[in-house]
């Protein structure tokens, strides 16, 4: 069977999104733009079937990329994939953006620690290798200060992500020619690259219902700890 998916991926400023069919690429919509998610993912959502010449009736799964990444732009990714497989009654599979990252590595011989900035003077970051011939994790993704993630590092290692782009001089300053980095177009997560891992979980059944999707932060919001703080204060009397 040669199953259509429809991909997502809004986990950063760069968004993209991709159909494909069984282990064909028909098309893929790649944007960096400064604009919210939100003014634009519909209409390229629309632009890309209407290119490719397939209605959205006819897609069989969605994939789409859960985090960690922006806040705001996960929302709208996993709303927006949540609301169009439920209408349609589709199966969806959630990936994780470190992981989409480290695909835009293949076959690499060092261990690839993909990084996305998260502010806050931390990154969130994912160590894989490419044994298997697939990125295979190795260890849990985390959110973590670039100084303690590269103390935790050993041997040779390619970065990739727009965190290596932004702590890169910190990376080599620390690591030396222990340190790899992959071309400068690689460093965003692309949705081509994240139908390929969502065809191999969709045909393995790891799928998620529409209704269970939600996005994977790893870090708590501004909200969340706003409430923890707030919860955490002593009650004054009298």
């Amino acid at each position: 069977m040669e199953e259509t998916l429809l991909t997502v991926d809004t986990c950063s400023r760069a968004g993209s999104v991709a159909v494909s069919r069984g282990e064909r690429l028909l098309g893929e919509i790649f944007l960096c733009s400064s604009a919210n998610h939100t003014q634009h993912l519909l209409t390229t959502l629309r632009t890309l079937l209407k290119e490719v010449d397939i209605p959205l009736s006819a897609v069989d799964a969605f994939g789409v990329v859960l985090g960690p990444g922006s806040f705001t732009g996960l929302r709208v990714g996993v709303a927006t994939v949540k609301g169009l497989a439920m209408a349609l009654n589709r199966p969806v599979v959630g990936l994780s953006s470190l992981r989409v990252l480290a695909m835009q590595a293949p076959f690499a011989s060092h261990q690839v620690c993909a990084l996305l900035d998260a502010r806050k003077k931390e990154v969130y970051a994912g160590l894989f290798s490419w044994e298997t011939g697939m990125p295979s994790a190795l260890g849990e993704e985390r959110v973590i200060p670039p100084e303690e993630l590269l103390s935790s590092l050993e041997g040779e290692i390619l970065f990739i992500g727009d965190g290596a782009e932004a702590y890169r001089t910190f990376i080599v300053r620390r690591l030396g020619e222990r340190a790899r980095f992959v071309p400068w177009s690689q460093n965003a997560p692309r949705a081509g690259h994240a139908a390929v891992l969502a065809l191999e979980d969709l045909r393995q059944g790891m799928t998620i219902l529409p209704t269970h999707l939600a996005p994977r932060y790893i870090r708590p919001s501004e909200a969340e700890i706003m409430w923890s703080l707030r919860q955490s204060e002593p009650l004054i009397e009298g």
